[in-house]
């Protein structure tokens, strides 16, 4: 048994020696614009509560009301009894605002990938990913025994390829992030769709950084290109712009009635509690109700990408309200990160595996409630520090 400790101490040592390591800092209070951790007072660049929602009245009115009425938990998969009334009002509510037929909710964006993926798609078939989709997309495909290939990242004469490697394949399915987290920036869907058709397959869209923020009713970045009857599967998270918890795929009946069948992680899981229900179905209310925020979120990190690429900062091709700035070295990047925080700025450093080798970096995001004081004051201290360490 001490040969099993030493060994996982090994290799814990061997990522902190290679600046890889990685630990838990508690935030003290509600994650908002401002957080405190380790007793300093932090602003936030770092929330993926992009339209700062989650401490809404509405949410928390909601969410309380519903404990004392409902309880604190669903108390069994849904299949069984833990379908309670108010799920089925939040799927409908989810329906009419994606305008689709019907929608399902899962527990998170991750149990979601790892439903419906396999659920899809198996042996005899082929799924064909973006190379920098989200890591629960990689891991649903791995679950789903289908053949699986990467077309380089939004590269639509190598998706053609991939498709045309396919052709003998029963049933060819196309799986893109629509917002790159990592990135920040969009799938070119138009181009997807097309090339969709023209080879036969179904396409299906991860919404998770595209719900709540694109397009004129916020549906996501498939309305934003208007190409929403031609994405046979929706699928986006709940826990970042609506700034509540879970997420949903959202599509024709026949897909959702089939997916209560055949999703494993929807059909072997508690149902979640009512409190998280009845904040989704007020988030919702919001979303719709105060497009300000969404105006307000993609202004504002414009103004910010605008400000640090003129700077000389490396940002990708960031196009959303997630701003990467890209260092490269894994010990620069947590520098960069620690140097932040001495500032009371709050930029997290990602590295690999989150990203590929050799392409560290700080993971900027905006919220609609960031004041623009507040901004200037954090890019002045980045590219202060930027320069200092010899970033720009």
């Amino acid at each position: 048994m001490g040969e099993f400790y030493a060994d996982l101490e090994q290799k814990l040592e061997k990522l902190r020696d290679e600046h890889l390591f990685r630990e838990l800092k508690s935030v003290n209070g509600a994650p908002a614009e401002w957080v405190e951790i380790m007793g300093k007072r932090l602003f936030n660049l770092s929330s993926n509560n992009y339209l700062g929602i989650a401490a809404h009245p509405l949410l928390k009115a909601a969410a309380s009301q519903a404990v004392q009425q409902l309880g604190c938990s669903a108390t069994s998969a849904r299949l069984i009894v833990g379908n309670y009334e108010l799920y089925d009002q939040v799927e409908e509510d989810l329906a009419r605002f994606k305008d689709t037929e019907a929608a399902l909710i899962f527990n998170s964006g991750y149990m979601a990938n790892l439903g419906i993926i396999p659920a899809l798609a198996g042996r005899g078939d082929i799924i064909i990913s973006d190379k920098i989709n989200h890591a629960s997309i990689i891991d649903g495909i791995r679950l789903s025994g289908a053949e699986f290939l990467r077309y380089k990242h939004i590269d639509m004469v190598d998706l053609e390829r991939c498709l045309k490697k396919a052709a003998d394949y029963r049933r060819k399915l196309i799986i893109t992030d629509s917002v790159f987290s990592m990135d920040g920036d969009l799938a070119p869907l138009p181009a997807i769709v097309e090339l969709k058709e023209k080879y036969g397959a179904i396409l299906m869209v991860d919404e998770a950084h595209g719900s709540g923020i694109f397009g004129e009713n916020g549906r996501g970045l498939a309305e934003f290109y208007k190409v929403t009857d031609q994405v046979e599967v929706t699928m986006g998270t709940l826990g970042k712009a609506f700034g509540c918890s879970g997420a949903y795929v959202a599509g024709r009946k026949v897909l959702i009635d089939y997916l209560h069948n055949k999703a494993r992680s929807f059909i072997f899981t508690t149902g979640l509690p009512p409190s998280v229900l009845a904040s989704v179905q007020a988030a919702l209310q919001v979303v719709q109700e105060e497009k300000w925020r969404r105006e307000e979120v993609l202004d504002k990190a414009a103004w910010v990408r605008n400000e640090l690429i003129e700077a000389g900062f490396k940002l990708l091709n960031s196009q959303s309200q997630i701003i990467p700035i890209l260092v490269g070295d894994n010990a620069a990047t947590l520098e960069f990160s620690n140097r932040l925080f001495d500032v009371n700025i709050l930029a997290m450093a990602v590295r690999p595996p989150t990203v590929p080798l050799n392409t560290a970096r700080l993971r900027l995001t905006v919220m609609a409630t960031h004041s623009n004081e507040d901004l200037a004051w954090a890019v002045k201290h980045l590219k202060k520090i930027g320069q200092e360490l010899g970033i720009i």
